[in-house]
């Protein structure tokens, strides 16, 4: 009892985003569709290329039944990854802020929170179980769940459990909910996001039902996948007191030089003695025994220490310019597609990784501004694009410099990849305007800007050319007539001579013949 007579309690996570779903994007029954369709095909991805697997996605909406808000949804989608091992299934789809990704690595999720929250919404709106299959790689067994949470505990509720024999050798997981949905409202947005992501994935097969029945496949088409996202020690630059204080409080009973050498990347033994010394630490003091003074000293010298080695990038999961190429001429068939990736910068301890991709003409419609696919994390971002930082630097951008006019059917494509995307809100789907990165995405799409405005110059150039060429090859059949008037020279050998001499010019410019021009 507080004062005043008021009662305080904790609540459990699952109760927090039980009252608080809004916050993680299932704000209404359209925008919770979107959402846990998009949770599930990112926990798919993630489960396949990280490990070496091309993935095979098949995802199917199913309206079961109209109900006030909306209408009730089967979801289902099923991938060929590794599989979740058993024992874990229950916490992974049923106990919120329980997940593999509370490391420092680079993944589609970041909270813990994703595939869990779409059971939670569903769980809450229509009542039904959530049913997960998993077939772990290489198992001779097949196991299926039927789970809820205990929101106010936070557990996992196990409602049954069976397991069938694997005969066919297969692997991956399979989720099945029941959710409250608005397919009307929700649908250019889910078909936009599952193009995007193929956009991004070209390596993967995707298959994709609506409720009406329509049915869309997204076929691989590169079999080249990127370099797997790996675990990384943290950089003394990007840690605060409580992360260096847990640190220090793990592995207490060691020697503080060695705690820094074994839990932080850029730091070896002579930076480790050095950095010490600075904060006048003896280096063979415990790591337990360090008092919050001498934690605070510690933290500003690592801080400010020009000794350590800036964060290492070998450990992202970046695209390349293969994949991003061959994913924009999937979904586009440009007449020009081009990319790149810039070289590993630094903010606030991590390292990461800008990527930029253009496509011009084919199947990009011809817009007043650029049509601007955003990734971060290989996640398309659909929402709230305005305040994404893309934006902010696209506006600083004249693009009559690089030779467009709008309208122009031009795409853009910008990926970020870190083991910290700066999001401005849980729901992932814009990126706040970090100095650094603000740079290195302005750089990169000046870059590939400045390659399209080279493509576009030789393209007028070759027109250019073509009308020039054209213009004298109307006189050809003239000019052929009066030599032959002058001298008796056959019009017809020099007409063919004529036009040799255009045809082997606008070669250079891998421009066809101009024979159908001339009407002899």
């Amino acid at each position: 009892m507080g004062q005043g007579g008021e009662q305080f309690k904790a609540i459990s996570p699952a109760e927090f985003f039980y009252k608080n779903k809004e916050i993680a994007g299932f704000s209404n029954p359209a925008r919770a569709l979107y959402q846990t369709v998009r949770e599930l095909i990112e926990n798919s991805l993630d489960a396949t290329e990280n490990y070496g697997i091309l993935p095979t996605i098949k995802i199917s909406l199913r309206e079961l039944r109209q109900v006030e808000e909306g209408a009730h949804y089967e979801v289902v989608v099923e991938d060929n990854g590794i599989g979740i091992p058993p024992k874990y299934v229950p916490q992974a789809f049923a106990q919120l802020l329980f997940s593999s990704k509370y490391v420092l690595r680079q993944t589609r999720g970041m909270f813990g929170l994703g595939a869990k929250m779409a059971v939670l919404y569903a769980q809450i709106t229509t009542g039904y179980p959530a049913e997960v299959i998993v077939a772990p790689i290489k198992s001779k067994h097949i196991y299926s769940f039927k789970l809820k949470i205990d929101i106010r505990e936070n557990k996992p509720v196990v409602l049954s459990f069976s397991m069938t024999s694997n005969v066919s050798g297969r692997h991956g997981t399979i989720v099945r909910l029941v959710t409250l949905g608005d397919w009307s409202r929700a649908k250019q947005r889910i078909y936009e996001y599952v193009r995007r992501t193929a956009v991004i994935a070209p390596y993967a097969e995707i298959l994709f039902r609506d409720p009406e029945g329509s049915v869309v496949l997204f076929e691989r088409s590169i079999s080249k996948l990127p370099p797997p996202a790996r675990e990384v020690l943290p950089h003394p630059h990007g840690v605060d007191i409580e992360t260096l204080k847990s640190m220090l409080q793990t592995q207490s009973v060691n020697p503080v030089a060695e705690v820094l050498v074994e839990s932080f990347q850029g730091v070896g033994e002579v930076t480790a003695h050095r950095i010490l010394s600075e904060a006048g630490i003896p280096s063979e003091k415990k790591a337990g025994e360090l008092s919050d003074r001498e934690i605070e000293t510690l933290l500003r010298v690592m801080k400010n220490s020009k000794d350590i080695k800036p964060p290492r990038a070998d450990h992202l999961s970046y695209l390349g310019r293969d994949i991003i190429v061959a994913g924009l001429t999937k979904i586009f068939n440009p007449e020009y597609a081009n990319a790149i990736t810039r070289r590993p910068s630094v903010y606030e301890g991590h390292a990461f990784i800008v990527e930029a991709g253009i496509a011009y003409g084919g199947r990009v419609p011809p817009l007043e501004e650029p049509l601007v696919l955003r990734y971060a994390n290989k996640i398309p971002l659909l929402y709230d694009e305005r305040s994404d930082v893309v934006y902010k630097v696209l506006e600083r951008i004249d693009f009559k410099l690089y030779e467009v006019e709008f309208p122009a059917p031009l795409a853009i494509v910008t990926h970020i990849c870190s083991t910290k995307v700066p999001y401005k809100g849980v729901g992932k789907e814009a990126i706040a305007d970090v100095p650094e990165i603000e740079q290195e995405v302005e750089s990169a799409l000046r870059e590939v800007l400045r390659d399209l405005r080279s493509y576009l110059l030789r393209k007028k150039r070759e027109i250019e050319e073509v009308e020039k060429a054209v213009s004298i090859a109307k006189y050809i059949p003239e000019v052929s007539n009066a030599l032959h008037k002058m001298y008796g020279v056959d019009p017809k050998v020099v007409s063919q001579k004529l036009l040799e001499i255009l045809n082997s010019k606008l070669k250079t410019f891998k421009i066809d013949s101009l024979s159908d021009v001339v009407v002899e």
